[in-house]
């Protein structure tokens, strides 16, 4: 599968290991984890800062300098095929001013690189048109809810123009924000792709009316992610293979399905998923951070 075939965006989609997953196994790709900060409290995750053993996302080895940063982007290019380089975390990539910074020195010293990043779209009207600026070609929005009585569910709070809100007001934002990011990084000329976890009992009747919103809204791609039990839903049951194939199948008849994400730390880097050549900071013997 990959989305976007003949259109504006097959130049994109055609390299990114998480667009398409044809080159899923073959293109690499460089996280760079220069954003530590996050401005939502997601009841699933924790964060870890100094992690070397886990692989999972909000996971990193330290935290970057922009400057660092395209340190690495230039030692891991030299090393192999890396055709993608994002900000994905460990925290939020808009919550963090480095991010931006990041973004615009790669502009002007790898301006051919395919750039993208995540977020949990709080931020993402503010800062699409900035982003299209920089160069930034695909972005990655997770959306889990755009209900309110069950994003309440799965949001403790938002850290929202200094001011923390919490309950129904808060989600309320979000959502309205991650829609409306949403559309405007499209009208920008991104690609977006929307993640959502999966939640057994919580959101599994309800992620095929994200898919059909965010369809709306300009999405190109939807990625359907199982639940790692953590933080306040560590009692959560991890969905099995057939309630997975089954929301997958929902969401398909409405936009394309990406399969083939492997949730990647936020330092991981080289080839999705092979061992041999997926690293992170951590585990590079001539790293220096």
């Amino acid at each position: 599968m990959m989305v976007g075939n003949g259109s504006k965006f097959a130049h994109i989609t055609k390299a990114h290991p998480c667009f398409n997953e044809k080159v899923h196994d073959k293109v690499g790709r460089a996280h760079v984890p220069v954003a530590p900060k996050c401005n939502i409290y997601c009841n699933f995750c924790t964060r870890d800062l100094k992690n070397d053993q886990e692989d999972r996302p909000g996971v990193a080895s330290c935290v970057m300098k922009p400057d660092d940063a395209i340190k690495h982007i230039e030692e891991v290019t030299a090393e192999g095929p890396i055709a993608v380089v994002g900000v994905a975390g460990p925290g939020d990539s808009l919550a963090n001013e480095e991010t931006l910074e990041f973004f615009e020195k790669l502009q002007d010293t790898n301006p051919d690189l395919i750039k993208c990043m995540s977020t949990n779209g709080l931020l993402l009207p503010k800062y699409a048109d900035k982003l299209a600026e920089l160069g930034v070609n695909s972005v990655t929005v997770t959306v889990n809810a755009i209900d309110p009585d069950i994003a309440k569910e799965i949001y403790t709070f938002i850290n929202y123009d200094g001011e923390i809100i919490k309950g129904r007001e808060a989600v309320e934002i979000l959502i309205k924000n991650q829609l409306e990011g949403i559309q405007k990084a499209a009208e920008n000329g991104m690609v977006v792709k929307v993640n959502s976890v999966l939640i057994p009992g919580l959101n599994d009747d309800h992620i095929v009316e994200i898919a059909k919103e965010v369809k709306e809204r300009g999405a190109s791609l939807m990625n359907v992610l199982p639940l790692i039990p953590l933080n306040k839903m560590k009692d959560y049951e991890r969905p099995g293979c057939s309630m997975m194939e089954k929301v997958r199948g929902e969401v398909e008849e409405v936009l394309p399905v990406f399969r083939a994400c492997t949730q990647c730390r936020a330092d991981a880097y080289g080839i999705p998923g092979k061992k041999s050549e997926d690293h992170h900071l951590g585990m590079t013997p001539q790293s220096h951070y």
